[in-house]
């Protein structure tokens, strides 16, 4: 019997370009604290940035408790891959390749799991930084274990749209429908419902997003070799896991466009952010909810 395959129309085609690698050549750059530099940073820092010369912005991710960087590899390669410096820290040594340079004026700061809970604390200010960032992204951030046990410093209010970011920017909040839940009866959910990307979400002021990977758990954006050890502890999806990568991988690159610009003119102008809002169906997953407050 025949099989059909759906063909999408090319402006749909182009908008799914972005959960796919994108053109640009991507240099891994892994640099030790002992690495003999003349300041050399306080942690390992991984960097994935564009091989191609030119100057690009630069997004900052910081990794989960009891995580690595090297965990968020793939994740990192394919947003660079579309005209970003992208940064797992503490750090931003100039390592970067002949001719490649980092906008500072176009920076985001992302953060993961309880990186998300850290990335939100430093815009709103609980600790001191030059740095202005220009758009914040959390993936699943946790802020605890539950409302009454808030990791320090406790940011959660419970009242609508109460973050007051000391650099206002804008929002993506990027969730997982099975983060809240138990992976068995031993270990408590990884993304409590009221310490999560909901509640994160409502207490964001415009312009923010939020999107949720509905089939995915709280680790699945992880590289395939991060340790059983690890990912076991959090219930997840029966999918595969690649996809859950290119699905944050691609809603953090339309977002980034939108936020800072940059991207290879190759993969063209497309506003690729308002396309994935207005069809969610255009992801490799199901995205449900997908809401947004513009003001």
């Amino acid at each position: 019997m025949a099989t059909t395959q759906k063909v999408l129309e090319p402006a749909a085609a182009a908008i799914t370009s972005v959960f796919q690698p994108g053109k640009l050549p991507v240099e891994v750059i892994q640099v030790d604290h002992d690495a003999a530099l003349p300041a050399p940073p306080p942690l390992s820092v991984l960097i994935a940035t564009p091989k191609d010369a030119g100057t690009y912005p630069v997004a900052m991710l910081l990794h989960g408790f009891f995580l690595r960087t090297r965990f968020y590899e793939q994740l990192l390669k394919h947003v660079a891959s579309f005209g970003f410096i992208m940064v797992a820290p503490q750090g931003l040594p100039s390592l970067l390749p002949a001719g490649v340079d980092a906008d500072l004026s176009k920076l985001a700061l992302a953060g993961h799991s309880r990186g998300g809970h850290t990335a939100f604390a430093l815009a709103l200010g609980h600790a001191k930084t030059t740095l202005k960032f220009s758009a914040l992204v959390g993936i699943d951030p946790v802020a605890g274990t539950g409302r009454s046990s808030q990791l320090p410093p406790a940011i959660l209010t419970y009242a609508p749209s109460s973050f007051s970011f000391s650099s206002p920017a804008p929002v993506m909040v990027i969730g997982t429908g099975l983060g809240g839940g138990k992976e068995n009866a031993l270990f408590p959910p990884c993304a409590p419902g009221e310490v999560s990307h909901a509640e994160f979400y409502r207490e964001c002021k415009p312009p923010c997003y939020h999107l949720v990977a509905k089939d995915y758990g709280h680790l699945d954006m992880l590289d395939d070799d991060a340790p059983e050890l690890v990912t076991c502890l959090c219930k997840g999806g029966e999918g595969c896991k690649g996809v859950m990568r290119r699905t944050v991988a691609g809603i953090m690159v339309a977002f980034l466009r939108s936020a800072l610009g940059g991207g290879g003119e190759e993969d063209g102008d497309g506003d690729y952010l308002k396309a994935i809002l207005r069809d969610p169906a255009l992801a490799p997953t199901t995205l449900d909810p997908v809401e947004y407050r513009l003001a």
